[in-house]
């Protein structure tokens, strides 16, 4: 059994806390009263600390500015009603993490550290989780190279930070989605499985060509033929055809295996839909619409949670949904907030207790 790592504590001698206002929450704004810093040198994981939020003190010459070396993780805690605060699946981002760690050739995060660390953070700032509908308190865990050297290899330093965010919903209206056609998300054989960051500076690009157009978010499409679909902006995407909900496979390792696209098709399975993960491409989804049988489509994020697609654009093609006539989306939301705040028992050990 591994030797317990001593987390030391400062605390700030005056909360922000009575400065936010939680009827105006959006997303990733503000931050909690503190943070954990773990710094790793030496092949050793050392100088654990929970501190006040702050600003970092770094040199210019970091390999994470100049070479990307960086990845991080998306969770959320919620507060049930008796008071009680909750991580959701925390273990399954923990070994996302480390997944990620090992394609950016960065050291593997102890459970000690990320799990032990995070439970004392939030239980320290858990009075800034916020209790109203779609709201929750945002947890970002992240590292970083932080050699301080000019050159193309692997950091043998680096910092690992947990910090805090009460936050509203990401989308807060159903989405119109454009498929992309030029720009490149994920290959196979690249990091597309890696929650890196340099996956979503990449991605910029594109999603400011279409917001100009007036979409909310892209669709993205394999690199090769631009027809195999992949992920939606920052989410995973579900698109139900025919009463089934098809899902892009990840075999490829082109997409990020979402821990809310893994909760999904549990819950949506529990209620009775079919769920088939496999190659899917934008030409089916014309086809189906067109043959009336292309009934549904959204998103699945930490972030987004579930997120409705109102709208989907490629070439001279519109998929419009009437809002309305949505049923399967709206449920797995509506049962999904349900698990998280409590309201309904889930046997899968996802609520993590602090």
């Amino acid at each position: 059994m591994a030797e317990a790592v001593k987390i030391n504590v400062t605390k700030v001698t005056k909360s922000k806390l009575q400065d936010l206002d939680f009827g105006n929450l959006p997303f990733g704004k503000y931050f909690t009263d503190h943070m954990l810093v773990a710094k790793y040198a030496d092949g050793a994981w050392q100088s654990v600390e929970i501190k006040p939020y702050q600003p970092l003190l770094l040199e210019p010459s970091i390999v994470a500015i100049h070479y990307g070396q960086s990845i991080f993780e998306g969770i959320k805690a919620y507060r049930y009603e008796n008071g009680d605060a909750v991580i959701f699946r925390p273990q399954d981002n923990f070994k996302r993490f480390n997944i990620s760690a090992d394609r950016m050739c960065m050291p593997e995060v102890p459970e000690e550290i990320f799990l032990g660390g995070m439970k004392e953070l939030i239980n320290l700032d858990k009075e800034w989780i916020p209790t109203a509908a779609d709201h929750s308190l945002y947890i970002r865990p992240f590292m970083f190279a932080t050699d301080e050297i000019i050159g193309v290899k692997p950091s043998e330093n680096y910092l690992f930070i947990i910090i805090l965010s009460p936050t509203g919903p990401y989308y807060s209206a159903p989405m119109k989605i454009c498929v992309e056609e030029v720009y490149t998300r994920a290959a196979p054989g690249g990091v597309g499985f890696a929650k890196n960051a340099g996956n979503y500076g990449a991605s910029l690009k594109a999603t400011v060509i279409a917001k100009q157009k007036g979409y909310d978010q892209i669709l993205w499409t394999d690199a090769f033929e631009h027809k195999w679909l992949q992920e939606v902006g920052t989410m995973n995407v579900f698109f139900v055809i025919d009463n089934v909900a098809i899902t892009p496979s990840l075999e490829e390792g082109t997409i990020l295996a979402g821990v809310t696209r893994d909760t999904a098709i549990t819950v949506l399975k529990e209620m009775g839909i079919k769920v088939e993960e496999r190659k899917i491409s934008i030409n089916e989804l014309v086809e189906a619409y067109a043959a009336g049988t292309f009934q549904e489509a959204f998103g699945t994020g930490t972030a987004a949670t579930i997120s409705l697609i109102q709208e989907l654009k490629y070439k001279e093609s519109i998929l419009s949904f009437d809002l309305n006539k949505l049923s399967i989306a709206p449920a797995l939301k509506e049962r999904l907030d349900d698990i998280r705040t409590g309201k309904v028992k889930e046997n899968h050990g996802w609520m993590v207790k602090i």
